[in-house]
């Protein structure tokens, strides 16, 4: 379990604070952040004042990830880049959660890496991670600025026919529907959103075209509604073109392995992210990932045939 929960001994009075710092290593921020977070425990109530002090035994939860051998795509003296598998979460949805991405990163290159941008948990492929603070900030930047370009790869339902650029603002909206945890549509109001994209094959005998799909820019499932609003919802999308019913039995793990397989078409959302092309420091990159995508379909579709 990535998050420890530590008994820890301040002998004399002192700052929380500065006792994470020295003893942990913690700087200044993170150490306010985590005690602000309820992570420091005294007679099992948590301190969430920052500068709250502390003597004697306590305990403090912290982050202690875990590997599962996953190897790195490419290294980089600044970064690294994971081509991550369907159904591995990103960060850790709470203090739960068994393993996600991060404790890869984590185990493998120390305290300072961090995840630099998100896709889904069931999608598949590229995610650049920093190395260190300095690196996080420059690729995060180069997210906000649009300059990295990202190619994924879809299955989708029905014959996509013609290459075609979608702008299609898009919102997510709350109100009192179960739904709305998870979904984004397409609204007037919402935030513009540019997606390209370029039919490659079509399946006639299972009536689906693999498109490649280029992203301009980077809103929450901006893949999935854009091609749910053009009628090709994505192959094993459990949330775009389904009931309300059926979403929210899939939000709140209710919704069998069948009845998903017999909505969407598949046990598991086939989008794939396929190349990241960059440049950093001076010095382009050019990334694309080695997973057989079709190979992946063919196995989430549970069919015994040769897609390629």
């Amino acid at each position: 379990m990535p998050f420890v929960k530590k008994k820890m001994f301040a002998q004399e009075k002192q700052k929380a604070f500065l006792y994470l710092i020295k003893e942990l290593n913690y700087t200044q921020k993170e150490a306010q952040r985590l005690i602000a977070k309820g992570r420091l425990l005294v007679n099992g109530e948590a301190m969430t004042r920052t500068a709250g002090e502390i003597e004697g035994e306590f305990e403090f939860i912290y982050f202690e990830p875990i590997t599962k051998g996953l190897l790195p795509h490419a290294i980089d003296d600044e970064f690294v880049v994971f081509d991550k598998p369907s159904g591995v979460l990103i960060h850790p949805q709470n203090r739960n959660t068994p393993y996600s991405l991060i404790d890869e990163l984590k185990y493998q290159f120390g305290r300072d890496a961090n995840i630099a941008h998100r896709i889904d948990q069931e999608t598949s492929g590229l995610v650049l991670c920093a190395k260190n603070k300095e690196s996080e900030r420059d690729i995060k930047m180069m997210f906000e600025q649009r300059d990295m370009k990202k190619k994924y790869l879809a299955m989708v339902h029905g014959e996509f026919k013609e290459a075609q650029s979608i702008e299609a603002p898009l919102l997510r909206a709350e109100d009192d529907s179960a739904i709305v945890r998870m979904v984004v549509k397409v609204h007037e109001s919402g935030k513009a959103s540019k997606t390209d994209f370029r039919p490659l094959k079509y399946f006639p005998d299972l009536n689906m075209t693999l498109v490649q799909c280029s992203p301009h820019t980077g809103r929450q499932h901006q893949i999935r509604v854009h091609l749910f609003h053009v009628k090709h919802p994505i192959v094993g999308d459990p949330i775009y073109g389904q009931s309300e019913e059926d979403i929210v039995k899939f939000l709140d793990r209710e919704l069998s392995a069948e009845d998903r397989i017999r909505n969407s078409g598949a046990k598991r959302l086939l989008l794939h992210a396929s190349e990241l092309e960059f440049t950093l420091y001076g010095k382009d990159y050019h990334f694309s990932s080695r997973v057989n995508f079709l190979e992946e379909v063919r196995k989430s579709l549970d069919l015994d045939l040769q897609l390629i």
